[in-house]
């Protein structure tokens, strides 16, 4: 049986930004949008596929942060300067920061590990990371969505040409995007050990 792109994304699609969103973030999440174009799959779909991936990750994350306090690993992220602004940012305002962490960028891990250290109550961390989760997916979704808008002319050129090369297109965009994302995460990165 011949696999075609969207074959492939349509069966599997869900699943790769439940994946992705655990793993990457902004990046998958506008993949998402982009899929939602081009009909592969529908906006509930990927919001939810993202959502559940993002609120997950963050919940093993807290639950590292809370069952494992006392581990090296837990330790070192505490004792980084992202977990030091982390601390002192969730001191000031507790649920509004829990709340707020699906987007504070390259905080994340290190912001869900070490509110798990706190006495933060875990059933008050699910629901306000359930409703942050659902609106950060939906908000990347629409901005893939309309950036797949943008992107709808290249489409229809390629149309004619095969799975194959719109794999390729569809690959490269993929690539260029979690670059930008990447380099964007070393520049603030190196901002942060320059404080």
């Amino acid at each position: 049986m011949h696999m075609t792109l969207d074959y492939f994304v349509a069966n599997y699609g869900s699943l790769g930004l439940f994946v992705g969103a655990s793993l990457e973030g902004e990046a998958v999440a506008m993949l998402g949008g982009i899929m939602m174009h081009r009909h592969l799959i529908g906006f509930g779909e990927a919001v939810l596929s993202l959502a559940l991936g993002a609120f997950l990750a963050d919940q093993v994350f807290f639950l590292l942060g809370h069952g494992w306090r006392n581990s090296a690993i837990v330790r070192s992220v505490q004792r980084s300067a992202a977990g030091g602004r982390v601390l002192a940012t969730f001191n000031a305002h507790p649920n509004t920061f829990a709340f707020s962490l699906r987007f504070l960028y390259g905080l994340r891990m290190a912001g869900a590990v070490t509110i798990g250290t706190t006495n933060f109550p875990w059933p008050r961390f699910i629901v306000l990371n359930a409703l942050s989760a659902l609106i950060w997916s939906a908000a990347w979704v629409t901005l893939g969505y309309l950036f797949g808008q943008a992107l709808a002319p290249l489409f229809e050129r390629l149309s004619s040409l095969s799975h194959v090369v719109l794999a390729g297109v569809a690959a490269v965009l993929c690539v260029a995007i979690v670059a930008v994302v990447a380099a964007k995460r070393r520049r603030a990165q190196r901002l942060k050990m320059r404080d």
